[in-house]
């Protein structure tokens, strides 16, 4: 998949969790909810990744 394919497939999954959920809640909410749409469509992630500063 390249790189604009897997934008969209991104984007698109965060739109539907916000469609589905609304606007308002918590993160955690957000997160749980991104992570099960990433999952259904089979995109590689992982939650909550620790990126160095330096």
């Amino acid at each position: 998949m390249d790189i604009n394919a897997l934008s969209k497939e991104i984007i698109g999954a965060a739109m539907q969790v916000h469609r589905a959920l609304g606007p308002g809640l918590l993160e955690g909410a957000y997160e749980a909810c991104l992570a099960h749409e990433l999952a259904t469509r089979e995109l590689p992630f992982e939650r909550q990744r620790p990126i160095p500063l330096t």
